[in-house]
């Protein structure tokens, strides 16, 4: 299974905000992670980074 997990930049702070993320789709000055299981969140921000070995997509809130 290659789903990763989602967190925000606050700061210093890592905060997780979706397990199991399967996609991720830029749109209006933001991005829509989608899960394995069909949940939807939308984030207004931009990537911050990915690491793609550990499976973790980080963004930073705009």
């Amino acid at each position: 299974m290659c789903e990763a997990s989602a967190y925000v930049i606050d700061g210093d702070r890592q905060e997780l905000i979706m397990e199991a993320v399967d996609s991720v789709e830029p749109e209006d000055g933001g991005y829509k992670l989608i899960n394995i299981f069909g949940e939807q969140k939308f984030i207004k921000g931009t990537i911050y980074s990915l690491s793609l070995v550990d499976h973790k997509v980080f963004l930073k809130k705009a």
